[in-house]
């Protein structure tokens, strides 16, 4: 099949991205992980074995139909919900810094709301094109909704906020370009603002948190709340245009927590410069163009199911990258987000280009109309 110039805008992005992440991922993880496990390269390897299983998982989905996704949405979700349930079952959840998210089985930490961005994703775009007619009574808006809200308290319950937010985001921006009205729009948005301040208020950690972000490097929160944006800030400083070179980055020896993870970003501008930021956001945007051409080229063919997966898959990325770097340059409180394609993760990897393979097969479906 001829190689458009959609599959361009996708597979260059992409595998630029797995390359810049696994560089990055062996280069801020080399001294926890020699601390941790006494060798350096202990992350780098699960990370490579993690992306081997997701480039299988593409190559997967490259083979699976659209329509057939269109009719198992279902399963998908139910899945994902079973797995959620799961995480508080006695001897099934693993606590991770005070928090039940993963699922672990053998060497593999499995996250379910991970998956249930995907499954969402989904299932809200096939729930769309079946009810398109009547997407704005109040029945046909109130069911996602419940389903939306069933989701967020059982993730609430880990606790994680931030794949909350995400997923609230995801199902109102799909809905609403289903054809929802803005009134529910606005009135959906509110909800979840409210629902927010309320998560936020209730909890001494986030509020700690969020007043930490007004200024981090306060005497009395640096040393506490603020410990993990301050070092980041600093890291982000000392890199200056060029950085300070790959490998050479000081705040991953200890100071700044989560190097590898969800600061993976601070250190790539410590050791890259802002010039390695800026060629990494251009290939975050080259892949962004990539998913809303492939997007508007379904919709033109009157593939509703397809349009919206894709613009749900565009939206998750955009979100989760804004969140990501929002975060590490201090525009947004700490939150446990990983940074698309770079921050080391086993699910957050397998799902991103499990993600991408139905992208690719959706564009090849495409070509053929």
């Amino acid at each position: 099949m001829k190689i458009s110039k959609n599959d361009i805008l996708i597979i260059f992005p992409l595998c630029s991205l797995i390359i810049l992440g696994l560089i990055m991922v062996t280069s801020s993880s080399i001294y926890i992980a020699e601390d941790m496990t006494s060798d350096p390269f202990y992350f780098a390897q699960r990370q490579s074995f993690f992306l081997a299983i997701g480039i299988i998982v593409l190559l997967a989905f490259l083979l699976i139909p659209s329509e057939f996704l269109y009719k198992t949405d279902w399963i998908f979700m139910l899945m994902s919900i079973l797995l959620l349930v799961a995480l508080f079952l006695p001897d099934v959840g693993t606590s991770v810094n005070g928090s039940i998210r993963w699922i672990r089985i053998g060497p593999i930490n499995i996250q379910p709301s991970e998956i249930c961005k995907l499954s969402l994703i989904l299932y809200i775009s096939g729930y769309s094109v079946r009810r398109m007619s009547e997407i704005n009574s109040l029945r046909s808006f109130l069911k996602p909704l419940i389903l939306l809200f069933i989701i967020s308290v059982l993730i609430m319950g880990q606790p994680d906020l931030g794949s909350t937010a995400i997923i609230c985001i995801l199902v109102v921006g799909i809905l609403f370009y289903a054809g929802i009205s803005f009134f529910q729009l606005v009135l959906l948005s509110l909800l979840i603002v409210l629902l927010g301040y309320l998560a936020i208020s209730t909890s001494p950690m986030r509020l700690a948190r969020v007043l930490a972000f007004t200024d981090p490097f306060a005497i009395d929160v640096v040393q506490n709340a603020g410990w993990q944006l301050s070092n980041s800030l600093i890291s982000i400083g000392q890199g200056g245009w060029l950085g300070v070179g790959l490998g050479n980055s000081f705040q991953k020896s200890f100071f700044l927590p989560e190097a590898h993870t969800d600061f993976i970003f601070a250190i790539l501008i410590e050791e890259l410069g802002i010039l390695g930021g800026l060629i990494l956001i251009s290939l975050y945007v080259t892949l962004f163009i990539g998913l809303l051409s492939i997007a508007f080229d379904s919709f033109k063919k009157n593939r509703l199911f397809q349009g919206y997966t894709i613009f749900g898959i565009f939206l998750l990325v955009v979100i989760q990258v804004f969140f990501n770097i929002a975060v590490n340059i201090g525009l947004l409180p700490t939150k446990g987000l990983t940074l698309p394609f770079i921050s080391y993760g086993g699910t957050s990897i397998i799902i991103m280009l499990s993600l991408m393979g139905i992208v690719l097969r959706i564009n090849n479906e495409n070509k053929l109309l």
